[in-house]
């Protein structure tokens, strides 16, 4: 009886120790990062952790610090400061009751600050297993987003001169943090351009390469 006690001790403080497992969202906006997270959520039941969700819900709540300056920087479709965002994923991941300690971040890291933020306050706390790429042309991810916003996604960064802005600092600022992941051997990429089910089906034989099933 006092063995299982001990071996049932150690296990809970094994699960409770456990760093929360992380694989990064990557791609254009509209390269469908949501659609391939919230298949993974419905089948495996991950978390899946917008950095851009979480600072629109941020910037919309009573009293917070941050709300005009978030709002500032989705309307420009520039980055939002490294701190705010890796407070907020720290945060969520805290408050998690998953029993999993998986987690989808999306979006995030974005460019070199956004990196370099992540591995001064986060690198140790997390286990990194990947980042899942999904790659899309211009013309077909501005077509999705503008449909998005017309059928009412309430986000002010979903019309077109918005989505210039993003489309341009996305080629100037994360797809160099892609390259840098890829040079380590951490990048699975994904073909934006096919069906959702098809792409999906993909997204699941990788997840089981890196011990997500």
């Amino acid at each position: 009886m006092f063995k299982f006690c001990q071996f049932a001790v150690r296990n809970l403080t094994m699960s409770i120790s456990k760093k929360p497992e992380v694989v990064f969202i990557l791609g254009r906006p509209g390269a469908g990062k949501g659609t391939q997270c919230e298949h993974i959520v419905n089948k495996y039941g991950y978390v899946h952790l917008s950095a851009g969700d979480l600072l629109r819900e941020e910037r919309v709540k009573p009293g917070s610090e941050f709300g005009d300056l978030i709002e500032n920087h989705i309307k420009n479709g520039t980055i939002v400061p490294v701190e705010i965002t890796c407070s907020l994923l720290d945060r969520a991941m805290q408050i998690s009751d998953n029993e999993h300690k998986r987690f989808l971040i999306d979006g995030f890291p974005r460019n070199a600050d956004n990196l370099q933020g992540w591995t001064k306050t986060m690198e140790d706390k997390v286990d990194l297993k990947g980042v899942f790429y999904f790659d899309c042309n211009n013309e077909t991810c501005v077509t999705r987003c503008l449909a998005r916003g017309a059928e009412g996604s309430g986000r002010s960064d979903d019309n077109l001169e918005s989505l210039k802005k993003r489309l341009d600092n996305y080629v100037i600022d994360t797809v160099p943090i892609i390259e840098h992941y890829d040079r380590e051997g951490c990048v699975h990429k994904f073909d934006g351009m096919k069906k959702p089910e098809e792409i999906f089906q993909e997204v699941e034989e990788v997840m089981s390469k890196i011990g997500w099933k």
